[in-house]
C-alpha cells in the first residue's frame, strides 16, 4: 500500500499520467530527419546495385581461421587454424534472388563451375549452415530483404573512416525472423554506400544458442561509384572439444576484382608484366648450356605469368624494390657473381612460404606481415637465394604453356612447385653461409628468436605453416630448416617486452582489391604495455582508413596502434605514388 502511494505521489510530482508509469523504461526510437530517411532510402538501393556488380565478378577469396583458448599470462592462444583459398565467379555462387547453384542441364560447366561449392565450404567453415545466404550473409546485409519493411533504422552519429564522411545508424529487424541483420551501418554521405557493417544474425527464439557470429564487414571504394568487400573479420566464442578452444576469430580478405575470366582464346596467351624488358641477344646464336638456360627461363617466365593472371602473385611494385634491396645487400656481402639481377615479387596468400622461380625470390604476405625486422628478411631471403646459387630449379615442364592453367574448379589446392628435400637440405646450409657473410651476420640473434617462436606455435597452426606454392619454413619435423642461425640466440621470454619475435598478421603489407598490388602501411609501432600485447603470428581485428576513389590527396597516417617493430624491414615513400583509394585504403593491425 505504501508503494503505491509513493509510486502515486512521484507520477504526480513528475506531472506523467498515471497510465504511463507501467510503460516499459527505455526512450523511443527517434524518428529520422528528412535527410537521414532519404540516405537510407539511398543505401538499400545501393545495397542492391552492389549485389548486381558482385555477381560480374571473380575475386580470390581467401579465409583464415584461428581457435582460441583461454590464457593465464596471455589471455588467449591459437590452438587450432583452417585455412580456404579460392577463386570464385560469383555469378555462379548465387543467383541474385534465391543464391541457388547456376547449372546447365544437371551439370557444372565452364571456368570456376565449382563456385558455389567453395563458398558452402565456407559457410561450413564459418558454422553459418542455419544462414538463408551462408557465409555471402557477412558480405552483404541481407541480400533478400534490406528494405524499410523489414527493418527499422535510428541515427546514432557523423563519422569519418578516414577522408570518408559516413552517417552511423543501428538498425534491427521489425519482426524478430530467424536470419535478419542486427548491428550498425556506416553510410558514406554522397552516393549512400554502405561502406562498412557489424553486428549479427537473429536466431530463431526456440534455439538453445545462437547459429551466428559477430562479424565486422569492411568495403573499399575499388572503381568510381563500386563499393566491393574488401575483408571481414569475425570473432566470438564456440566451444570446441577436439582442440580444446572456447572462441576463435576468423578473417576473409577479397582481391582480384580486376580479374577477367579465362577463355579458350587466351589460355595460350601469356600474361603482359609491367616493366618487363627483353634481354635477349639475337646478333649471336646460343650454346647448349645458354639453350638449357632459355628452356628454364621460358618454365619460370611461364609460371609467373600464370601465378600473376590467377592472382596469388602480385604485379611488380615498388614494395619489390625493398625485398631487392636487401637481397642485393646479401649478394655484395658475399661477392656472388650471378649470370642475372634478382628479382622479388609477393605471394598475396596467408600461409608462411617462401620459392624461387628462376631469378625471383617469391615471398608471401603472410611471411612479410610477421617479420619483425630487417635481419630476418634477410634470413629467409637467404634461403631462397640459396638455392638460386645451388642451380636448384623449377620443373621444366612448366615451359609448355599448357602445364599451368588456373584453374577448372574453384578452390586452389596445392601446386607442387616447391623444392625437394635434399634440395633444401644443400641450400639451408648454403642460406647459413650466405648470411654470416652478409651485413647482417651481427644480428643473428634476433633470427633465433623468429624461428624459436616459428617452433612455438607450428603444432598449433599447421594450416598457417602449410605452403600452397612454395618451400615451408620447417621441416616436417618442425624443426627450421634455418636452425644453423638459432645458435646464440637468447631464450624466448613472453615477459620480455624488448623481445619482438614475430609480429600479428596483417603487420606489414596492404592489397589493392581491385588490381592486387600492394602496399607498405603506414603506421607506428605501438608501446607494449604487456606480454598480451605481441600476439605473435596471431589474427587481430583490421580497421580501414577509408578513401574515395577519386580522392587523390595521401592517405592519413594511421594512429600508433599498429603491431610492435623493434627493427623495420627497408620502408619506402609508399603513399607518395599510389593509384587508387583503395590502395590508399590502410588495414591496421594490432590491439584496437
Amino acid at each position: 500500500m505504501y508503494r503505491k502511494i509513493l509510486m502515486l505521489g512521484i507520477t504526480l510530482l513528475l506531472g506523467v499520467p498515471a497510465s504511463q508509469a507501467k510503460e516499459p523504461r527505455g526512450a523511443a526510437p527517434i524518428p529520422l530527419s528528412p535527410q537521414q530517411q532519404r540516405l537510407v532510402q539511398q543505401a538499400i538501393a545501393r545495397e542492391k546495385v552492389i549485389i548486381k556488380q558482385i555477381q560480374k565478378s571473380t575475386p580470390v577469396v581467401q579465409s583464415y581461421i584461428q581457435d582460441l583458448r583461454p590464457d593465464v599470462k596471455l589471455y588467449q592462444v591459437p590452438v587450432s587454424d583452417q585455412y580456404m583459398l579460392g577463386r570464385v565467379d560469383f555469378g555462379k555462387a548465387f543467383s541474385a534472388d534465391e543464391y541457388a547453384q547456376v547449372e546447365r542441364g544437371g551439370k557444372k560447366h565452364g571456368w570456376f563451375a565449382g563456385s558455389f561449392s567453395f563458398m558452402q565450404d565456407l559457410t561450413k567453415a564459418f558454422h553459418l549452415e542455419n544462414s538463408p545466404t551462408g557465409f555471402m550473409a557477412m558480405m552483404f546485409i541481407d541480400p533478400t530483404g534490406f528494405d524499410l519493411q523489414h527493418y527499422q533504422f535510428a541515427f546514432v552519429r557523423r563519422e569519418f573512416l578516414g577522408t570518408v564522411r559516413t552517417w552511423v545508424f543501428d538498425v534491427q529487424p521489425k519482426e524478430k525472423g530467424s536470419g535478419r541483420f542486427f548491428g550498425r551501418i556506416w553510410v558514406e554521405d554522397e552516393d549512400g554506400n554502405v561502406v562498412r557493417f557489424n553486428g549479427t544474425y537473429i536466431s530463431n527464439a526456440n534455439d538453445e544458442a545462437s547459429h551466428y557470429f559477430h562479424f565486422d564487414s569492411w568495403r573499399m571504394n575499388v572503381q568510381p561509384g563500386v563499393w566491393a568487400p574488401a575483408s571481414v573479420y569475425i570473432e566470438d566464442t564456440l566451444k570446441n572439444q577436439v582442440a580444446h578452444a572456447t572462441s576463435f576469430k576468423g578473417q576473409t580478405t577479397y582481391w582480384g576484382y580486376s580479374l577477367k575470366l579465362p577463355t579458350k582464346e587466351s589460355d595460350a596467351e601469356s600474361m603482359e608484366i609491367e616493366n618487363a624488358q627483353d634481354q635477349s641477344d639475337n646478333s649471336t646464336d646460343v650454346s647448349p648450356l645458354q639453350a638449357e638456360r632459355e628452356w628454364i627461363s621460358q618454365a619460370e617466365e611461364n609460371v609467373l605469368d600464370r601465378l600473376t593472371q590467377a592472382g596469388l602473385v602480385a604485379p611488380p611494385s615498388d614494395f619489390d624494390k625493398q625485398l631487392e634491396q636487401v637481397t642485393n645487400n646479401i649478394i655484395i656481402g658475399n661477392n656472388l657473381q650471378l649470370p642475372s639481377d634478382i628479382h622479388c615479387r609477393v605471394i598475396l596468400t596467408t600461409p608462411l612460404e617462401s620459392l624461387a622461380v628462376g631469378n625471383t625470390i617469391l615471398l608471401s604476405k603472410g611471411l612479410v606481415d610477421v617479420l619483425p625486422t630487417e635481419e630476418d628478411l634477410a634470413a629467409v631471403i637467404s634461403f631462397q637465394l640459396a638455392h638460386i646459387v645451388t642451380g636448384h630449379h623449377i620443373d621444366t615442364r612448366y615451359a609448355f604453356n599448357d602445364r599451368l592453367l588456373f584453374p577448372d574448379t574453384a578452390t586452389f589446392r596445392r601446386i607442387t612447385m616447391n623444392h625437394s628435400t635434399p634440395d633444401n637440405e644443400e641450400a639451408a646450409k648454403k642460406a647459413v653461409e650466405l648470411y654470416n657473410h652478409s651485413i647482417y651476420h651481427d644480428k643473428a640473434a634476433s633470427v633465433g628468436l623468429f624461428f624459436q617462436q616459428l617452433q612455438v606455435r607450428e603444432k598449433d597452426l599447421p594450416s598457417l605453416f602449410t605452403p600452397r606454392l612454395g618451400d615451408s619454413l620447417v621441416r616436417a619435423d618442425g624443426q627450421p630448416w634455418l636452425a644453423g642461425l638459432t645458435q646464440g640466440a637468447p631464450k624466448l621470454d613472453m615477459d620480455n617486452l624488448t623481445q619482438v619475435a614475430a609480429l600479428p598478421l596483417n603487420s606489414r603489407l596492404k592489397i589493392d582489391p581491385w588490381d592486387d598490388k600492394v602496399f607498405t602501411l603506414n603506421v607506428k609501432p605501438a608501446p607494449l604495455l604487456n606480454a598480451r600485447d605481441k600476439m605473435p603470428l596471431e589474427l587481430t581485428p583490421v580497421y580501414y582508413r577509408l578513401q574515395r576513389y577519386s580522392d587523390a590527396s595521401p592517405a592519413a597516417p594511421a594512429p600508433a596502434n599498429a603491431a610492435p617493430a623493434a627493427s623495420a624491414p627497408p620502408s619506402a615513400d609508399a603513399g607518395a605514388q599510389q593509384p587508387s583509394a583503395s590502395a590508399q585504403a590502410q588495414p591496421q593491425a594490432g590491439p584496437q
